[in-house]
């Protein structure tokens, strides 16, 4: 093992109270916003730029060229709005860091508002996470009460109001624009760009959409240095970042390190592969990523060599199967939840998951056709590029690498259900007795 972890945003995690104001302040917290409100906007923007930080959300890119977008004060308002809508199947970092330590997400917001001359500031959150919601909205009134939001903050005369806004779970509202529409109190559809949400964004005003991982990443910078932050990871893709490891592992869970770890390493740290099988298949960035095989083990996983090896860093949600699972049986889940999820504003993404749908269905119970594998890559290659935003095209992902990797497997599915091929009691998390009997 070459590369160490790097616990930053999860240090304290395992302290009995993580999540309370207590607890952050015994450990740097609201030391940056202190700092911050001292320095200049402009010079708070370029530490983002200079330390090489890129959007911890998926596409990766550089957050300080984002916050710069904005342009120039006009008088009017403008607003920060954090993507706290995580509903990728696989993708788990930020409700756990919200529901862990807030606080940083929450002084993130404060310094990044101050930043960029926010006074208003929304963070846009899961509906279904209530505990996460309830959390968060303990933490800015925690905030509010020690003067770290609200009125003359630190007697600076900066002022900051922070609402924490539930949707209604709908993945499609992860898309920025679509977030913008939902918080409007419109349906959550993706908006027709230009223009960007930098020139028109919330209320038609500028406005910068971040994630939850990006902005908690704010505080550390500010405390510790761009050098100190750009000495971690590779040239390119700088810093650090949760990874979340689920499926077949030993021990799945977070795991904050460099970027460029490669997932053969962050296996030996989760235990090993479950019961010393197999890796057959994993995501590198959620569902929406193309698939990995046991080839990729090596891939260091920053955003340029994911990129060159065919897939993307997406939100570092690796989920793991082993040689028990069948691929086709999981493309199919996800394939169902993209068809359900899919706003049906657009005909290529409407459509086309629809299709995908009906076609993985009857491989995956063994009545599909030899013509059945080849129309799923035709439709893909209709979706993709196609869609109006970007679900559709990670929609494809899946099913593309899937059958380029494991065709054959795709072709066993014209005459065999996917329980024949790959039974379930195999595949279990938990041992049943008689499997256990005949182990000892």
């Amino acid at each position: 093992m070459t590369t160490a972890l790097t616990p930053i945003l999860t240090k304290f995690w395992d302290h009995p109270q993580s999540w309370t104001m207590a607890t952050y302040e015994d450990n740097e917290g609201y030391q940056a916003l202190r700092t911050s409100l001292k320095m200049k906007p402009e010079d708070l923007v370029q530490m983002s730029k200079d330390s090489g930080l890129r959007g911890r959300g998926g596409a990766g890119f550089p957050t300080g060229m984002k916050w710069g977008f904005l342009p120039p004060p006009d008088g009017g308002p403008r607003y920060l709005v954090v993507n706290a809508d995580e509903s990728e199947p696989g993708t788990c970092k930020d409700i756990p860091l919200m529901m862990a330590a807030p606080h940083f997400l929450i002084e993130g917001v404060a310094i990044t508002s101050f930043a960029i001359g926010c006074n208003h500031a929304f963070i846009y959150l899961r509906g279904e996470v209530l505990h996460v919601y309830r959390r968060l909205l303990r933490a800015v009134e925690e905030a509010y009460a020690a003067g770290y939001l609200g009125k003359d903050i630190l007697g600076t005369g900066y002022d900051l109001d922070v609402t924490v806004h539930a949707g209604a779970g709908a993945y499609i509202c992860g898309e920025e624009t679509a977030l913008l529409d939902s918080l409007e109190g419109r349906r959550g559809q993706p908006r027709l760009k230009p223009p960007f949400p930098a020139v028109a964004g919330l209320y038609a005003r500028p406005t910068v959409v971040n994630n939850v991982e990006s902005i908690a990443s704010i505080p550390p910078i500010v405390n510790h240095g761009v050098d100190w932050f750009s000495e971690m990871g590779t040239e390119k893709s700088k810093g650090f970042g949760i990874f979340s490891l689920s499926g077949h592992v030993t021990r799945p869970g977070q795991f904050e390190a460099p970027l460029g770890i490669t997932l053969r390493e962050l296996i030996d740290m989760a235990g090993g592969m479950r019961g010393g099988r197999k890796l057959k298949f994993w995501t590198p960035g959620g569902s929406s990523t193309p698939i990995f095989t046991d080839e990729h083990l090596d891939v260091p996983l920053d955003f340029e060599s994911v990129a060159e090896a065919g897939s993307m860093l997406g939100t570092r949600a690796l989920q793991i199967f082993d040689e028990t699972t069948s691929v086709v049986r999981a493309v199919s889940r996800w394939i169902d939840f993209y068809a359900h999820e899919s706003c049906g504003k657009c005909t290529p993404c409407r459509e086309g998951t629809f299709w995908l749908k009906q076609i993985m269905t009857r491989l995956e119970y063994g009545q599909g056709t030899q013509e059945d594998i080849d129309k799923l890559v035709d439709i893909c290659d209709n979706i993709l590029g196609r869609s109006f935003c970007a679900l559709g095209d990670g929609a494809t992902s899946p099913v593309t690498s899937a059958v380029q990797y494991f065709r054959e497997e795709f072709e066993a599915g014209i005459t065999q259900p996917w329980w024949e091929l790959f039974p379930p009691e195999r595949n279990t998390l938990f041992a049943q007795p008689e499997q256990e009997e005949a182990t000892v």
